[in-house]
Parts: structure tokens; sequence; C-alpha cells
């Protein structure tokens, strides 16, 4: 996935599945170079699961949940339960980083092909405590979430090993 910031056109569409794409790309750039063991290290004392790994998965799993199981209302098995909420993020810690980077892409590529063409004032058959949000809204809340991530990476790598940068 490349990492753009412009997108071919200024429409909404574009411009918001640009910056979406470029945020997942971002994911992918901040664990360059990290190991297994690296990317499964907790850093941050209060969080001890937001780890690399950790994050990857969760962004693999908020990708599934929003496009397939919210919007197109995909009745699928989540790793969370009501016991563990962050089940998805200890899942990783035994895992390949490189694997969860393929799997997180490949959901990144269903997740572009099942929004595309779609009106963005389409509602999602699943609803919540104020009715089923627009796909407009779910592509807006996925770039915010994926961003927000991108900053966590971003204090992760560089506790780990002093690495900054976009």
């Amino acid at each position: 996935m490349e990492r753009t910031m412009r997108p071919e056109t200024w429409s909404e569409v574009d411009t918001l599945n640009t910056l979406l794409d470029y945020s997942r790309a971002t994911v992918r750039a901040k664990c360059e170079g990290l190991s297994d063991e690296d990317a499964a290290r907790p850093l941050i004392a209060t969080s001890p699961l937001m780890t690399v790994k950790g994050l990857v998965h969760h962004l693999r799993w908020v990708e599934t949940w929003w496009f397939e199981a919210v919007f197109l209302g995909a009745d699928l098995e989540f790793p969370w339960t009501d016991e563990e909420p962050d089940r998805e993020m200890s899942l990783a810690l035994d895992r390949p980083l490189a694997e969860l980077l393929d799997e997180y892409d490949a959901v990144c590529a269903r997740s572009r092909e099942l929004i595309a063409g779609r009106d963005w004032d389409e509602l999602a058959q699943r609803g919540g405590p104020k009715g089923p949000a627009a796909l407009r809204w779910i592509v807006a809340h996925m770039l915010e979430e994926t961003s927000r991530h991108c900053g966590h990476l971003d204090l992760i790598r560089e506790l780990t090993d002093g690495a900054t940068g976009q």
C-alpha cells in the first residue's frame, strides 16, 4: 500500500479514502524493521496491552467490525468478549508481526472492495443506540481510529528504538 496524502480528485470520497489509506500504510511503515520481540514489548505502564502487535491486530478487527459487521450486517465472531474486551490485543503477542501486518493489509483491501462505488449516504445494516450510521460516518470514524492509533505507534516506536518520523 502506497503512502499518498493527495487524492486524485478533490471529491469527498477520494479525499477520505486517500487519507484513510495513508493512515493504513502508516501502520505498516511504523512497524518496519521491528523484531517480533520489540513489537510485543509493552512500554506504556498504564496500558500493558498497547504493543505494536496489539495495535495492528486491534486495527485489523476494527476494520472488520465497522465495514463487515456494522455496515454490511455480517454475523461474524470477534476475539473480544465481555470478560476480556481487549482480547484481540493479547492474542497478537505470540504471532509473528509479519503475519499480523499481512492479515491487516488483506482486511484493508477487503474493506476497500466492500465500499467501492457505494453511496456514502447508505445506512449501515446494524444500528447503535442512535440508529444506523451512514457509510460516510463509518469511513470518517475509521480514519480517526486508524490515525489515533498511528500516534500510539509513533510513541511506542520512539520508545523502542528512537525511530521518529512520518
